[in-house]
């Protein structure tokens, strides 16, 4: 069966009720929620990107069974890999074990505010490897010393240390972070169906570990209301794929990058409306590509509580059967 999860989208929600959000999705029966960790909104219109890892804690606090992931995390520029471990490891305290770290390359809208330039990606992609091994040292509890290509660790020690030791997700889009999620992850992090990657994956040694999705959704009982509010505030997701995401530095590039993106567009991969089979049909898609959990995303803050109600009444129980 597909675990259902609820996607916290700080870009387009304040801090206090993304808190208020995780214990809705609790109390009607999501599997699990994970949430964004960005310095930026993807578009000005979405307006929101508060500290996800102080939203974490005080989520924690508010919700007693609902497993927590960052969706995802970089490590490599505006946070240092010895200080992500840290950051985990208390959040693996603070929830009981209900934490798991997802972790990703990054984008530049995020990692440029430090100043120190947006790297090409095959370096990136050695970054992300190496600070990935730090981790994965340090979740050990034992001391750490690196001298490495890009990073520095001296004599680090993680003194607070879940019971359960964190695991952790690696977001991948090709063959080589494939290769990568198998070799130091616990489980396997794409947003959309791609079964190419996820039998990549597989082949690698990752058989038999999780695959996390994500499918944004925008449910209101106008479906035209639904669909200009995803083509307001969802419409960035068109722009080329990761490969052209990663590279744009701010909201006012992803707005020019999508200027010819239409509703209709944007409708082809976000189910708009209150028709419950259109998103059981696209979450098939997941489970036939081999991904044993989707995290779903309600598009606009406003409408969170309303779409609650719905997925609480008619989405959940039809999610269930898959």
């Amino acid at each position: 069966m597909v675990q259902i999860g609820y996607t916290l989208m700080s870009e387009q929600t304040p801090a206090r009720a993304l808190v208020d959000y995780a214990a809705a999705a609790e109390r009607i029966g999501f599997d699990y929620a994970v949430i964004s960790d960005h310095y930026f909104p993807w578009l000005e219109e979405m307006g929101h990107s508060p500290y996800c890892w102080s939203v974490l804690g005080a989520v924690a606090h508010v919700t007693d069974r609902l497993p927590l992931m960052t969706y995802v995390t970089c490590p490599i520029m505006r946070y240092h890999p010895a200080v992500v471990a840290q950051k985990a490891a208390t959040m693996g305290v603070l929830s009981d074990g209900r934490f798991t770290l997802g972790l990703g390359a990054g984008e530049n809208l995020n990692e440029h505010v430090i100043g120190e330039g947006w790297p090409p990606v095959d370096t990136r992609h050695r970054m992300f490897a190496e600070a990935v091994q730090i981790i994965r040292k340090l979740f050990s509890g034992e001391y750490v010393t690196h001298q490495g290509e890009f990073f520095d660790v001296d004599s680090a020690k993680l003194y607070d240390l879940p019971e359960r030791q964190v695991p952790i997700g690696i977001a991948a889009s090709g063959g080589q972070s494939a290769e990568l999620a198998a070799a130091y992850g616990d489980l396997l992090v794409i947003n959309d169906p791609m079964p190419e990657v996820v039998q990549q994956f597989n082949a690698a040694g990752g058989d038999g570990k999780p695959v996390y999705g994500q499918l944004a959704l925008s449910y209101d009982p106008d479906e035209e209301v639904a669909r200009q509010r995803a083509h307001a505030l969802w419409r960035w997701s068109g722009v080329g794929g990761w490969k052209v995401m990663a590279e744009l530095p701010g909201p006012v590039n992803f707005d020019a990058a999508c200027g010819t993106v239409r509703p209709e567009d944007v409708a082809r991969s976000v189910p708009c409306g209150a028709d419950v089979d259109a998103v059981v049909e696209a979450v098939r898609k997941f489970d036939a590509a081999g991904y044993t959990h989707v995290a779903l995303v309600q598009i606009g803050h406003e409408q969170q509580q309303p779409f609650f109600d719905w997925a609480d009444k008619e989405l959940l129980p039809a999610l269930r059967g898959i």
